[in-house]
């Protein structure tokens, strides 16, 4: 009896689903994901933009939690000590340049790098108020082991669009922060700290 019971209720709820025809607006991604909208809510395309940020942001999380799953090190800590490695006796200063983040934030990453003893600080000569970072052998070691792209995979995907896809991103993304009323500082902040 409870098994013909599930049965008609399997039977019932099927007559429920409505048939999504197979037309050019069902889209999977490469992985296989369904990226049609859900059927019957009436917000087909803010869903399917939804479903696109959440691809992106797993995407993002997932490579960083790969990077500090096989180094030990997070991802902007692992992006510092690459620009480091490319650009030996870099300051403070230059690393937040080449980050796109605040000076502070590269501070607080060179710190702890050094505390891992991945980065080796040297005073600067004459001027004792400059640095200059190094890599270590072992910071190296780390880099060796590290998967790509050392900058994320959003900021590597990013400079690979064409750049008139690129301006209309940066123009529907502002709208987009428009209408979230976002706060602007978190523009410097780095995807993996987020």
């Amino acid at each position: 009896m409870g098994v013909k019971l599930c049965h008609d209720m399997n039977a019932s709820f099927s007559k429920l689903k409505p048939d999504r025809p197979k037309t050019a607006a069902t889209e999977k991604t490469s992985s296989g994901v369904d990226m049609t909208p859900l059927a019957g809510i009436g917000q087909s395309s803010a869903t399917r933009v939804l479903r696109r940020f959440r691809v992106v942001f797993n995407t993002v999380k997932s490579h960083f939690r790969e990077i500090e799953r096989l180094t030990g090190v997070g991802g902007a800590q692992l992006w510092a000590l690459s620009v480091i490695a490319d650009a030996p006796g870099v300051g403070v200063s230059a690393l937040a340049t080449a980050m796109d983040i605040k000076q502070s934030t590269a501070s607080n990453l060179v710190k702890s790098l050094i505390a891992s003893g991945y980065v080796v600080q040297k005073k600067g000569q004459p001027d004792r108020r400059t640095t200059s970072l190094t890599a270590s052998a072992s910071g190296l070691a780390v880099l060796q082991h590290a998967p790509g792209p050392f900058s994320g995979v959003l900021p590597d995907a990013l400079v690979k669009l064409d750049p008139a896809i690129l301006e209309r991103l940066d123009r529907d993304l502002g709208a987009l922060i428009e209408t979230l009323e976002a706060d602007m500082r978190a523009a410097n902040i780095p995807l993996a700290d987020l």
